[in-house]
């Protein structure tokens, strides 16, 4: 894995970094594991925006991720690296044992022709998932569920990985990318090593061209705005627009926007710095 630079033909390749692509080994995705993807540019179904700075972009095919991993007891070999533009990681195909074919996100040390299985038995090695109550303490993880059987919802993004620190009755206790640590049902499942393509995080794209292929509309500044359109719109010549907020009022700089009586708070042992 590594980046490339570009001769500087153009003030936008000047400083424009991109991937080598070196580490995949196929560029054609299994075709049972695809779907298609609507796009709908940030809209709801009744055409309203609801995210802002989305819409255009690249057409894209969805790769349907294991993310579950409840194949348990069942070996796999790693096919193919891939990758996989729905996502900064990359993903890995895996062929079971049974024939049946899946893919996952590609830890970090993990190639192909290496075999990786599932299950409380599995040995707490790259790319195997596990439950929370059999992982050693100290290991780096990714790909951890928040409930039992429901599959990962933290640490998904390239380059990210999260710590097993201690494990108390029946939670684990896990420090997150953020700096959070986090009281985890053992139940869960979690994969062992780093998620891969670290170099995500390094990649300049140089012209505002890029973003737009990736689906990503311009930014228009608040105090750039009328008074009707933003809070910190409006006044004469240049102003400062007063105190830092988004569109709808809520402060934008300082203040902690978490509800206080949220019920999933008491499972934060610490907040992130």
């Amino acid at each position: 894995m590594g980046l490339r630079s570009y001769r500087p033909t153009t003030a936008g390749r000047r400083h424009a970094t991109g991937y080598l692509f070196d580490e995949l080994t196929t560029s054609k995705p299994e075709k049972s594991l695809l779907e298609p993807v609507r796009q709908n540019a940030g809209r709801n179904s009744a055409g309203r925006i609801t995210v802002r700075h989305q819409g255009g972009g690249h057409k894209r095919q969805y790769r349907i991720i294991d993310f579950k991993r409840d194949k348990a007891g069942v070996p796999a070999k790693v096919a193919s690296i891939e990758y996989d533009p729905n996502r900064s990681a990359r993903i890995a195909l895996l062929n079971y044992a049974d024939g049946e074919k899946r893919y996952i996100l590609a830890p970090m040390g993990l190639t192909v022709g290496m075999e990786v299985q599932s299950g409380p038995a599995a040995e707490p090695t790259v790319g195997n998932a596990i439950p929370l109550e059999t992982i050693p303490l100290g290991l780096n993880i990714h790909n951890i569920e928040l409930v039992p059987g429901r599959g990962g919802k933290l640490v998904r993004g390239a380059g990210l990985t999260a710590q097993l620190m201690a494990r108390k009755d029946d939670f684990a206790h896990v420090k997150l990318p953020s700096g959070e640590i986090r009281m985890i049902s053992i139940k869960c499942m979690a994969t062992i090593g780093q998620v891969g393509n670290l170099e995500h995080e390094a990649i300049s794209y140089g012209k505002a061209g890029r973003k737009r292929w990736l689906g990503v509309r311009p930014t228009v500044r608040g105090v750039a705005m009328n008074p009707v359109d933003h809070p910190m719109g409006g006044g004469e010549g240049k102003a400062t627009g007063g105190h830092p907020r988004s569109p709808w009022g809520q402060s934008a700089k300082g203040k902690r926007t978490r509800h206080k009586r949220r019920t999933s708070g008491r499972f934060i042992l610490q907040r992130r710095k």
